[in-house]
């Protein structure tokens, strides 16, 4: 494959842009807590977009268009479900969370939150959720790399290992030493390019094809079903779609960001600012797939998720093209450098720091908080090493996994008084088994996403456990309402 230089150039002076500001980003990060979570010093906009790159991954530029061009209007229900779900998130937990966090011994990572919210004495909470964190995130992160590793494979003619290699090396590099500043920022700069190329595809392809209405009817010719949101859609299938947006509540990797706010003042214009983005990323995304079966109907894709590619290369020059496709990686790069920030705190401060070195210094815990990045790094590479690599298979649930372990937790610990430790645990068991173990499983109902009833079983098993169990200690129920008070008056 012959390499065009203009493209080539132009992902390359993305690529120096972000290994610029992670430099930038390093000399702000003294401790582990700038490290993990930036010294909860994140603006609204940076907070709100980064939120929403590291969120969408590959996923939004490659897979959604995919989908839409290969089922039309019928997958509209899966970003119904994500906007839903996202705008829940905002307007329900990211002002509790953000003051319960901190009133809670300024936790830092999600497991320090739960060891810290129940006076987890015994440290098993914080166990459980890192390796809920550590299994699922080092699959996902591999996943990621591999999408990048294809995305310079086909675009460049770049040999597969050495494309994993190179993708992985520049995310390592801002990650590794700018940390939280780092992928935040970053995700900012990524979030906006996203944001800009999902806008000018849909809108310049659907203007070469002559117009909406031309478009729409070319379509309708091509087959009507494409045009009718319930062609083909199942009770089961629905939900199943709809039941995405139940996610959000328990990613680590978007919680943290609500964690890292400057304020609870700056949650209404971030909620704002990241909703305005998310429905237009989305439905952009879902416009370039719908766009794309009318013009590719005389010579249809071989792979339907390279149908934001194909449009980047034959309807612009070869320099904006180097963006667009930049724009493709900013979405697997944001979602992989918050996955291994997450992971390495969970190895860092969930791991080393409390059950190896308690005193260990603020300079040490930052350390080990590097080399876990890069460990974790290695090992997904060593994963997606092979492109058939199964490890693939697991991102289907990775976003359940999360969403039933976490999200019933989440939610009930900042809203119920009466929630006990052994609650919390046995919500985050029952919610990551149950997507484990219906994943599985077939027919009827089993064929319902496994996000939908790991997270009711979780939800369930919380209430149940904490109601069988004894209240919670004075001081827990203490801090519960010097939380609800400090929320109150913010």
């Amino acid at each position: 494959m012959t390499i065009n230089v203009p493209t080539l150039i132009s992902i390359i002076i993305y690529l120096v842009a972000m290994l610029v500001i992670g430099i930038v980003a390093a000399r702000m990060t003294k401790d582990l807590n700038d490290y993990v979570l930036g010294g909860r010093r994140l603006g609204a906009g940076v907070a709100a977009l980064s939120a929403g790159a590291s969120d969408m991954s590959g996923w939004l530029m490659l897979g959604l268009p995919g989908a839409m061009y290969v089922g039309g209007m019928s997958e509209i229900w899966l970003p119904i479900g994500l906007s839903i779900g996202a705008y829940l998130n905002w307007q329900y937990v990211a002002k509790p969370l953000r003051v319960y966090t901190e009133v809670s011994k300024n936790s830092i990572t999600v497991p320090d939150f739960f060891e810290n919210r129940f006076r987890d004495h015994s440290k098993i909470l914080r166990v459980v959720s890192a390796i809920v964190i550590l299994v699922f995130f080092t699959f996902y992160t591999s996943s990621s790399l591999v999408g990048g590793a294809i995305l310079l494979e086909n675009s460049f003619g770049m040999d597969y290992k050495l494309a994993l290699w190179v993708g992985a090396a520049v995310i390592l590099s801002y990650t590794l030493f700018g940390g939280f500043l780092a992928a935040s920022w970053t995700d900012f700069i990524q979030g906006i390019l996203m944001f800009l190329a999902l806008i000018i595809v849909p809108i310049v392809a659907i203007y070469e094809l002559g117009g909406w209405n031309e478009t729409v009817q070319k379509i309708g010719s091509i087959d009507p079903s494409h045009l009718d949101v319930y062609s083909g859609a199942t009770v089961v299938g629905v939900i199943s779609l709809l039941a995405w947006g139940l996610g959000y509540f328990g990613q680590p990797h978007i919680l943290v960001r609500f964690m890292g706010l400057k304020s609870t003042k700056d949650v209404p214009k971030a909620r704002l600012i990241g909703m305005i983005w998310m429905i237009f990323s989305l439905f952009g995304a879902v416009f370039v797939g719908f766009a794309g079966i009318a013009y590719f109907a005389n010579s249809p894709l071989q792979n339907s998720e390279t149908v934001f590619i194909m449009f980047s290369q034959v309807l612009f020059n070869p320099w904006v093209a180097g963006f667009l496709l930049a724009a493709i990686l900013s979405a697997i790069m944001s979602t992989v450098d918050s996955q291994l920030l997450v992971s390495s705190s969970a190895l860092a401060n969930d791991f080393y720091k409390s059950l190896f070195r308690r005193n260990a210094s603020k300079k040490e815990e930052m350390i080990v908080g590097r080399i876990a990045v890069l460990g974790i790094a290695i090992i997904a590479i060593l994963l997606g090493y092979d492109p058939e690599s199964k490890v693939l298979e697991l991102v289907s649930y990775a976003w359940a996994g999360f969403g039933s372990a976490f999200g019933p937790v989440i939610i009930l610990s900042l809203f119920w008084r009466r929630m006990t430790r052994n609650g919390a645990l046995a919500g985050i068991i029952i919610g990551a088994v149950t997507v484990i173990v219906w994943s599985m499983l077939e027919g009827g109902l089993f064929d319902v996403y496994e996000l939908a009833p790991g997270f009711l079983l979780s939800v369930l098993s919380i209430i149940i456990v904490s109601l069988l169990d004894k209240n919670p200690s004075k001081e827990v129920q203490e801090e519960f309402n010097t939380y609800r008070s400090e929320l109150k008056q913010s």
